[in-house]
């Protein structure tokens, strides 16, 4: 494994609107690489500072007919036509519903499965079939502790990223040509979903007090600091040794 040069690399990002996705294709775009966006919104800073590098799709990818309808349209195999190293971060994700088995919403635990799963199985699916004549592909997956420690009143939320962790196994264990792929664990990060927490109740997530308390000891690090992070590990040429990854353990 070599580090990747970004001026040669094209990068879908999801959920790059807000939060831990707009800091990583920030920090992929300002190293030279291409941005493709995919968010239910737009992100007119990105644009508007990198007109020529970042191209936007609006699109849910809890809505799987849009999102397999789009994927049809072939966009992947356009944007990454001229890429030396195509790069696919799934970072869009959900936390709701937070509460134990009798408190959830049927169609929240559907959203967040199809977010949290569902299209990241199926993006990175249609990723490796654009990609195929590419010398080397990466995919980053964006999973989280929750996903390899049980917390009450997280089952869908653990259950999805630690579903994404043992795909994530699992395909390295395919050894598909060029492939690398990483679930990494980013860490505690003060983004909307930590406030999401911070204003759940301890009935329906006894752990909240610790969420709390680290946020008001400034504890979390920024959105940016993580995202800057993420886009070093995945240039970075210790990529994909580790199909399941923490991101603490990456030294810049």
């Amino acid at each position: 494994m070599t580090n990747v040069n970004a001026h040669g690399a094209a990068a879908v990002v999801t959920g790059h609107s807000r939060g831990i996705g707009e800091a990583v294709a920030e920090h992929l775009l300002a190293r030279g690489a291409r941005v493709l966006g995919v968010s239910r919104h737009p992100n007119s800073g990105l644009a508007a500072r990198f007109p020529d590098k970042v191209e936007e799709v609006a699109l849910d990818v809890a809505d799987t007919v849009a999102l397999s309808r789009w994927l049809a349209s072939r966009p992947l195999e356009r944007f990454y036509r001229d890429a030396e190293t195509p790069l696919l971060v799934n970072n869009a994700g959900v936390l709701q519903p937070i509460g134990p088995l009798e408190t959830q919403d049927i169609a929240a635990v559907a959203r967040a499965v199809a977010v949290n799963l569902g299209a990241v199985l199926g993006l990175s699916a249609a990723f490796v079939q654009a990609t195929a004549n590419a010398k080397e592909r990466r995919i980053l997956q964006v999973s989280s502790g929750a996903g390899r420690k049980a917390y009450a009143g997280w089952s869908i939320y653990c259950a999805t990223k630690a579903a994404l962790d043992h795909h994530a196994r699992c395909v390295a264990l395919d050894r598909t040509p060029g492939l690398l792929i990483s679930s990494v664990a980013p860490g505690v990060v003060d983004t909307e979903m930590q406030a999401e927490i911070r204003a759940s109740t301890d009935e329906r997530f006894p752990d909240r007090p610790r969420f709390v308390a680290m946020h008001q000891d400034k504890a979390l690090p920024t959105p940016d600091q993580t995202g800057g992070r993420l886009a070093a590990y995945l240039l970075s040429d210790v990529f994909g040794g580790e199909p399941v990854f923490d991101l603490r353990d990456f030294n810049l």
